[in-house]
């Protein structure tokens, strides 16, 4: 008699932009590949339809509740298609669909992964009782090194519950060879580029621990010195929502005197072209990034990165003084340090034809040997197999 599939159901609030977003579908797509049969729950967004595309399936659910009724409600309706869709395995990617699936994995005797993406905030001990859920998973998958020494200081979980599986990219994808003039000039077009301008890109969110103030204030600090020249600042992010932190980021840009010089685009969707068309990128989060994949998706388009000195990025983006000028793959700086981040610019941006070429090659090969989205997706239908006893990742056939 054949095997039946595995199949695998992902929760996630939503599947409009971020880190976790992208991975749900790339590992679904994995699953697909590998011969499973993949589900996702989530509200939609826009990266459902390449659910569709991958041969998962999506499931219209409201995962992104928070009301604690509705929690044990999903997780009723979670057991029921647990049993009805014959699911093998859950993976909750979010803290509030964690709780519901936890539940219904727990009463239907099925493996719980959890994947903890963000640093969350724990000021109090209720949002500590809360987060906590996403370290509770029979597998535990933190997105770094930096992320798995979170989870044990703040939970004890066991380090052999957690395994590192570091947010790959698709080096196919994130290629300078693969995107073509239209598409550089398609986007340039879209952000009114002045003919000749060198672009520095930040492409985040907008949302204050991104530090977007921090760039703002560098910029200023530059143009003070008379260093910033024809370069334009883009930070390109959507504000979700959060239209008073948009106009405060106008008012600070226009405190400084930099209109014209920093403009906020709104959400990019293809960020491949945009870093292809940008001379630097920025990570300028304030706060812990638990893994920041900009870093790895700037170095592997070859454009040179700044990134802060704080939670994951150390791990991905190789600075002095911890290697040598000559192994460098970009710089980190102090958060919220404005002039230390200007000086960095001003570095990047004066680098060498020799020097940027070298780097370039150094940062795309670095990217592709630790961090690729080949590696992310074996290791963790690898997770899925040591569970279910099946083959997976034997099966995963690789990036198209």
């Amino acid at each position: 008699m054949a095997q039946k599939r595995p199949t695998i159901l992902q929760i996630i609030p939503e599947l409009d932009t971020g880190g976790a977003e992208l991975s749900t579908v790339e590992i679904a797509s994995a699953i697909v590949r590998a011969g499973g049969r993949a589900l996702v729950l989530s509200e939609g967004g826009r990266l459902a339809p390449r659910l569709a595309a991958a041969g998962a399936e999506f499931v219209p659910f409201a995962a992104a509740t928070k009301n604690p009724f509705h929690i044990l409600w999903n997780a009723r309706l979670i057991r029921r298609m647990i049993e009805d869709e014959g699911v093998d395995l859950v993976h909750a990617r979010s803290r509030a669909p964690a709780w519901s699936a936890m539940l219904a994995a727990r009463q239907a005797g099925k493996p719980f992964v959890t994947t903890y993406h963000g640093a969350y905030n724990e000021k109090t001990r209720i949002k500590k009782a809360y987060n906590a859920i996403m370290a509770k998973g029979d597998t535990v998958i933190a997105n770094s090194n930096y992320t798995k020494r979170l989870i044990e200081e703040r939970y004890g979980t066991p380090s052999d519950v957690i395994r590192v599986i570091y947010r790959g990219v698709d080096g196919s994808k994130f290629d300078p060879a693969a995107i073509s003039a239209d598409r550089k000039v398609a986007l340039a077009k879209a952000w009114q580029i002045p003919p000749g301008a060198r672009i520095v890109l930040q492409p985040a969110r907008l949302t204050a621990w991104k530090g977007q103030s921090t760039v703002i204030e560098a910029a200023r600090v530059l143009e003070a010195q008379g260093r910033l020249g024809n370069t334009l600042i883009v930070l390109a992010g959507d504000a979700q929502g959060r239209d008073a932190y948009r106009e405060r980021l106008e008012s600070e840009i226009a405190a400084a005197g930099l209109g014209g010089k920093v403009i906020l685009p709104g959400h990019v969707d293809d960020v491949p072209a945009a870093l292809a068309i940008s001379d630097l990128a920025i990570v300028a989060s304030i706060e812990p990034e638990a893994f920041g994949r900009v870093a790895t998706e700037a170095q592997v388009m070859g454009c040179p990165v700044i990134a802060t000195d704080i939670g994951a990025p150390p791990e991905t983006v190789a600075a002095p003084p911890k290697v040598e000028a000559t192994q460098a793959t970009g710089w980190l700086v102090p958060p919220g340090d404005a002039p230390r981040l200007a000086a960095a610019m001003a570095e990047a941006l004066s680098l060498a034809p020799a020097d940027l070429s070298a780097l370039r090659e150094r940062s795309r090969n670095r990217v592709l040997a630790h961090f690729s989205l080949d590696a992310m997706r074996r290791e963790t239908l690898d997770v899925y197999d040591r569970h279910l006893g099946t083959k997976l990742k034997a099966s995963y056939d690789g990036i198209p």
